[in-house]
């Protein structure tokens, strides 16, 4: 039996219990939100499939789930200018859902806002060991630049690392041709606001980060031992520790089996450096 955990099931939380819940992959399912009245419409929304799939609203089952998505918290709204900004508001809610988390053996999914900020404070609140804990943003930011590669004429595989946030690294080296910086500032420039013309036109983000959850939440279920842009509590790798930052990981059922250490041009490594301090910085300013 292979089970599922989210903890926060507003608008991305719902939706990828909804989508975890068609594809098929877990057996039972544990939801949890803070507010009981929308907690319980949300079960009775998803019985209403018909999906053959036990859900329950137990906190103190989570630590016994294969997977957990950690998706409370408040979402970015236009009031708010970056994601780092959700910290303070954030981190109590963090720390309440930490004590459901207590003892737990299975992996992990950060996604609350500052993603990377909050796996780093998780795995070390916790005690997880930090394959256990994977931060979720690379795959959607990575989505984004590749539209924007799309929109320039440009071909190749678009990874994005770094911070999920202002912070990110687009790797335009990996892509087999040059581009020019003008392009470079332009594209990056667009992937920073990127979100936030969404959740100025409906109010948040929804498909676009449920859909690439789920891609990650396979890649651990199905043991797909994958290479994906995803924040990782790092140790020394990229020259970095004390902080969760976006690099290519290889992801499979035990959660991280490996960080793969990119060689990237000057301009990309200092960002990735610049990203890194910001991040560490951010996280220096938690008490754990």
């Amino acid at each position: 039996m292979t089970s599922l955990s989210v903890l926060g099931v507003g608008k991305i939380g719902g939706e990828v219990a909804f989508l975890s819940a068609m594809s098929g992959l877990f057996d039972e399912m544990i939801i949890y939100d803070a507010a009981t009245s929308f907690l319980n419409s949300q079960v009775l929304d998803l019985l209403h499939t018909g999906i053959d799939i036990k859900i329950t609203t137990d906190p103190r089952q989570v630590k016994h789930t294969d997977i957990c998505v950690f998706s409370a918290g408040l979402p970015r709204n236009e009031a708010v200018k970056t994601r780092a900004d959700l910290l303070q508001a954030n981190l109590p809610v963090a720390t309440e859902c930490s004590s459901a988390l207590r003892n737990f053996g299975g992996v992990l999914i950060t996604v609350t806002n500052p993603m990377d900020a909050n796996n780093y404070y998780l795995c070390r609140k916790i005690g997880l060991e930090p394959r256990q804990c994977i931060g979720f943003g690379g795959q959607l930011d990575s989505a984004r630049f590749g539209l924007q590669l799309t929109r320039h004429g440009i071909a190749g595989t678009p990874v994005v690392l770094g911070e999920h946030g202002e912070h990110q690294v687009p790797v335009f080296s990996t892509l087999g041709c040059e581009v020019a910086q003008p392009v470079r500032d332009e594209i990056l420039s667009n992937l920073r606001c990127a979100s936030m013309e969404v959740i100025k036109g409906k109010g948040g983000t929804v498909f676009g980060p449920a859909y690439h959850i789920l891609e990650l939440i396979r890649a651990v279920a199905e043991d797909r031992r994958a290479v994906i842009p995803c924040s990782c509590v790092l140790n020394g790798e990229y020259g970095l520790d004390r902080c969760s930052l976006g690099v290519p990981a290889l992801i499979g059922r035990s959660g991280i089996l490996g960080i793969e250490e990119w060689k990237l041009d000057e301009r990309e490594e200092n960002e990735f450096k610049s990203a890194g301090t910001f991040v560490r910085d951010l996280c220096r300013t938690i008490t754990v």
